[in-house]
């Protein structure tokens, strides 16, 4: 278990700290809903965390495989509902993978990200729209 401390600043603003590491995260409500949108906002966490989460299984793959995942990158969107309630939509994770990763071993990377902790998590009514570009 990990814990984490959070305090409401007013605003619309929180405060989270990482109970390990003392590392403090700030998050606004978004303009177009009433905040600031001075950071991410709770949703952009998600879709932060889902992106982040993928990357990292997949460097566990990578790790154990041998395969070189540096300078993999990649673009996260998030998409709200366009009526109440609010709520993401869909994710859409576009991946530009890292040159000279064997055609053989990217279903094993794909696999790691897609089946990360935080995308089987992620409600069943959220669109993951994923994909993996390969430069070679």
């Amino acid at each position: 278990m990990i814990p984490f401390t959070i305090a409401y600043r007013g605003q619309l603003r929180c405060a989270a700290v990482h109970g390990p590491s003392r590392t403090e995260l700030i998050t606004d409500a978004p303009v177009d809903n009433h905040g600031r949108g001075e950071s991410f906002s709770p949703t952009d966490l998600v879709a932060t965390a889902l992106g982040t989460c993928m990357t990292t299984i997949m460097g566990i793959a990578a790790d154990r495989e041998s395969i070189a995942l540096a300078g993999t990158r990649l673009d996260v969107e998030k998409h709200m509902t366009a009526v109440p309630p609010r709520k993401i939509a869909k994710l859409v994770v576009r991946f530009a993978m890292a040159p000279g990763i064997p055609a053989a071993k990217r279903p094993t990377l794909e696999r790691a990200a897609r089946t990360c902790p935080v995308a089987l998590s992620i409600h069943p009514d959220i669109v993951q729209d994923v994909s993996f570009s390969y430069p070679d």
